[in-house]
């Protein structure tokens, strides 16, 4: 792409056509902050339960490892919508990553955090099937 036309393209990637993948990152963003707020109020109510089975404190310890888990994700995913948000601002929302071609807005719709298009995803997935399950393994 030439350097006026990528300009441009980034210019109309700032459009409003990627007003509704905006709200869909903001109504994201919005649903884990309320539940990490439910999330740290519960915690705070419930740091004082003893458990004297041995039993039921493994098993409150396992439910507190899973959500910590869990929490992590969101953090993640937190950290993705964010930077999204980032790339809507700046007008290079929607630009591959790896081969600076437009992502599909069927993609971005569906998957709002991206920053591969659908063949270099693909690509990405079969270097990581290939890194992990060596030959003759």
């Amino acid at each position: 792409m030439v350097r006026g036309q990528e300009e441009e393209f980034r210019m109309e990637r700032s459009e409003p056509r990627f007003d509704q993948i905006r709200q869909i990152l903001e109504a994201q963003r919005t649903q884990i902050l309320k539940e990490a707020g439910r999330v740290v109020e519960s915690g705070i109510n419930n740091t004082n339960e003893l458990f004297p089975d041995p039993t039921d404190m493994a098993t409150r310890e396992e439910l507190e490892a899973f959500s910590l888990r869990l929490k992590e994700r969101e953090k993640n995913l937190l950290r993705k919508i964010d930077l999204a948000l980032d790339r809507l601002e700046e007008g290079r929302f929607g630009i591959c990553e790896a081969c600076d071609q437009p992502i599909e807005e069927r993609r971005l719709l569906a998957r709002p955090v991206t920053t591969l298009c659908i063949a270099c995803k693909t690509e990405q997935e079969n270097q990581e099937k290939r890194n992990h399950n060596p030959r003759g393994a």
